[in-house]
Parts: structure tokens; sequence; C-alpha cells
């Protein structure tokens, strides 16, 4: 029976067995929805990043120190726990994806800390050019891997191919920008990031109100094929 990749408000469970001196005792564990809150930690980490790349609210010029906040405890750490309740669940895509975006923002937050001293071993051989060649290659990289979720997505609802489709071209744009030292190139990624926030803040709501929590539903396009063979299961 075909499902979307990304977990749907239905919970899955797990049993686990208890042995009593008699005979074991079957119990169920139930594993919530963890997508909104994977969805919501992309959402907001990137919307911080991409405000301040973009110059919206915040200067370009400014450190990062508050984006390398949000990404070690919501883009990093929260989204990590996502991902692994997402493999409890049995979702391999959204684990996936939640779990290795949680090392991306990891990873961003090690580059920006001074204490690990990533950029300062540039500056101190003279050679901070080639700190943002390592950089674009570092985001090259990411934006591969956000293309190739992206094709796991074709088949899934509007909304998801929409998201993963904004990440890679932020990501692609962030690449070039470092590769080429542009600022036009950032900012345009900067716009781009927003976007791609934006539409995972939406989808992160679509999956968490109901009939049960609320007084309306989100659609969230699903595509003609997905629905013809949720129909043909």
């Amino acid at each position: 029976m075909a499902t979307s990749p990304m977990a749907t408000d239905i919970e899955k469970g797990s049993s686990t067995e208890m042995y009593s001196s008699d005979q074991p005792i079957r119990t169920q564990m139930v594993v919530a929805n963890p997508a909104p809150l994977g969805l919501m930690g992309i959402a907001l980490t990137n919307f911080v990043l991409s405000c301040q790349n973009a110059g919206v609210l915040i200067p370009t010029s400014a450190p990062h120190s508050i984006v390398t906040g949000v990404a070690l405890g919501y883009g990093g750490l929260a989204q990590l726990l996502a991902g692994m309740w997402e493999f409890s669940a049995g979702n391999t895509f959204g684990a996936t994806v939640f779990s290795s975006y949680a090392a991306f923002w990891l990873s961003f937050a090690v580059i920006q800390i001074p204490a690990f001293g990533v950029r300062a071993a540039f500056e101190a051989s003279g050679t901070l050019s080639e700190f943002h060649d390592a950089l674009g290659l570092w985001l090259l990289g990411w934006t591969i891997f956000s293309f190739t979720m992206w094709l796991a997505t074709l088949r899934t609802n509007v909304c998801l191919t929409s998201l993963l489709l904004s990440v890679v071209v932020n990501l692609l744009l962030l690449a070039l920008g470092e590769f080429k030292n542009d600022e036009k190139l950032i900012r345009a990624a900067g716009l781009a990031g927003i976007v791609a926030s934006f539409i995972a803040w939406y989808l992160a709501l679509a999956q968490t109100v109901n009939r049960q929590n609320s007084f309306f539903e989100l659609p969230v396009g699903k595509f003609p094929s997905s629905i013809n063979l949720r129909k043909a299961s």
C-alpha cells in the first residue's frame, strides 16, 4: 500500500515483549509523528540564516552568533531527535532527511564557532580566499544530497517537492556565491531560503492540524499519480 514518504498523521507503533515468570506480555509502544518537529527545525533555522544572507531585518555583515545558537539547539539537536524518531516509526525518507540536515546545522555551527578554529586556520595561513572555496565545496556537497532527496519526492505531494526543490536552489546559490565571493548570489540564496522556510512551516502545520484539534485542515497538493496509487492499493 503506497504512502507518502514523509510520515502522515497516522501514528505507527512497534511492539515490545515483556517477559513475566509465566508467559511473555506483548505491549504496544506508540511513536507520534515526528515530521512536524523536523520541519519546524528546518524552517526556523533556515529562516534566521536566510534573512541575514538576504539582508532582511538583519544586516549581512552581522556575526552569525544568533544563527549558530539556533543551529545547535533547533536545527541540530531537535531535528536529530526527529530523525531518530522517524527511524523508530519506520520512515526511511524522513529519518534520512532530518538526521542529515541536523548534521548540516551542527557542522555549520562548528564552522562558525571560533573555538573550533576552522576559519582561523585559513586566516593564519593567509589563504582566506581558499576558505570561501572550501565552504563552497561543503555547500555543493549538501546541494547534491538535497537533489537526491528531491528525486525521492516526485510522487508525493506539491508541498514536499517544492520544499526540497527550494532547498536545492538555496544551497546551490550559496555554493556559487562562496566560490565567486559574490554578495548578490548570497542575497539571492537568502531569498530562496526564506521561501523554503515558509513552505516547511506550512507543511509542518498541515501535518499538525486536523479535525480533532482545529477547525480546518490544510491541503498539501497530492499529485494525481500518488492518488491513483493509493486508490489502487
